[in-house]
């Protein structure tokens, strides 16, 4: 089978897809937003938010990691914020929600012109792809694969999107967990100004949690070599 020659409406629809990275890389990174977006601004902002401090500090992260805000500072303040259990909730529903975004911006966007491109070659991994879609999302979430371009990558397969949603959901919980509740306990610690408690089983239990997460993705590995 030969590949499907691109229609004028993918290719715009695949520009518009760059145009809106490349967008945002540069919003992000190369304009005076920057000053708004470290750590002590945005914590500021959500402090002064009372009550809808949540719900904004979900909208903000939803809209980050599809404007390519890096994911760890986006949830090391969730953590800061609202402590280790509080913080590791509106992280995973901020991701979740910002995970859907991107996927969709590139399903909608970027999936006609890149099944235009898929030869036979390609195409039976297109086809793979939808055939076990929630596992192949779990195992990319679990071995820590980039989170924002993962986002927008999928988009581009024929995963189904509800395959594609409990994947992320189930895979970043683990991660998700371990961070916050490695941050939150010490940002507790820090707040109380008790040092002793630094030797306290809380928070060994966050180091040796934090620690472990690291081996993660070699365990998943190693696991999944030993199924095949």
């Amino acid at each position: 089978m030969e590949t499907a020659k691109p229609n004028s409406g993918g290719r715009i629809k695949a520009l518009l897809l760059l145009a809106f990275i490349v967008g945002a890389i540069v919003l992000i990174r190369y304009t005076p937003i920057k000053g708004y977006l470290t750590a002590d601004a945005l914590g500021d902002f959500l402090a002064s938010a009372g009550l809808w401090a949540p719900l904004f500090y979900i909208a903000v992260y939803a809209v980050g990691v599809c404007l390519f805000i890096p994911g760890t500072l986006l949830t090391g303040l969730g953590a800061a914020i609202f402590g280790p259990y509080w913080g590791f909730l509106w992280v995973w529903i901020g991701a979740m929600i910002g995970s859907a975004g991107g996927f969709l911006i590139g399903r909608t966007l970027g999936r006609e012109f890149a099944a235009s491109l898929i030869g036979d070659r390609l195409k039976k991994y297109d086809d793979a792809i939808e055939r076990n879609g929630f596992a192949t999302v779990l195992y990319l979430r679990l071995v820590y694969f980039p989170f924002t371009p993962m986002n927008f990558g999928m988009g581009l397969t024929r995963v189904r999107f509800v395959d594609y949603i409990a994947g992320t959901g189930l895979g970043i919980i683990v991660g998700t967990f371990i961070f916050t509740f490695f941050i939150g306990t010490l940002k507790d610690v820090w707040a109380s100004g008790n040092w002793g408690e630094l030797i306290s089983f809380k928070v060994l239990f966050s180091i040796v949690l934090f620690v472990f997460s690291f081996f993660i993705p070699k365990i998943i590995k190693r696991i999944k070599g030993e199924q095949q």
